[in-house]
């Protein structure tokens, strides 16, 4: 059984940072992508950022682009997502997922790939 936690969030002042943690159990993460999702109020949920089981190959969204950076340490079963020049609009829920992709080295940021699901931590930017 795979359990997601997510850490880091909170408020934070535009162009400000924050560094997201994600924390797996089940033996399957050292050998899965992982990604992460956000939901804004009142919007669909959206994908942020993504790597590969290695770390070789990650994935952005434009908006996160040059912005955020996602790592991982597989000997810690941890994802962790670096947002640096916050804005207002990264306001949301973010969401950290396992995908069902193994041993990939490209990525699919489709949410449907994803079967494992964190229970989310908001992240609130004041302009």
């Amino acid at each position: 059984q795979v359990q997601l936690v997510e850490s880091g969030g909170g408020l934070v002042q535009a162009g400000g940072s924050l560094r997201l943690s994600c924390k797996a159990s089940g033996r399957t993460f050292g050998i899965s992508t992982m990604g992460w999702f956000r939901q804004a109020p009142g919007k669909e949920r959206e994908f942020v950022a993504a790597i590969n089981w290695s770390g070789g190959t990650t994935s952005y969204a434009g908006s996160a682009k040059d912005r955020f950076s996602t790592s991982r340490d597989n000997a810690k079963n941890t994802v962790y997502l670096q947002m640096n020049s916050l804005k207002p609009e990264d306001t949301g829920v973010y969401y950290c997922a396992q995908s069902s992709q193994r041993w990939s080295r490209t990525i699919d940021n489709s949410e449907n790939t994803y079967a494992y699901w964190g229970q989310g931590t908001q992240v609130t930017v004041s302009s």
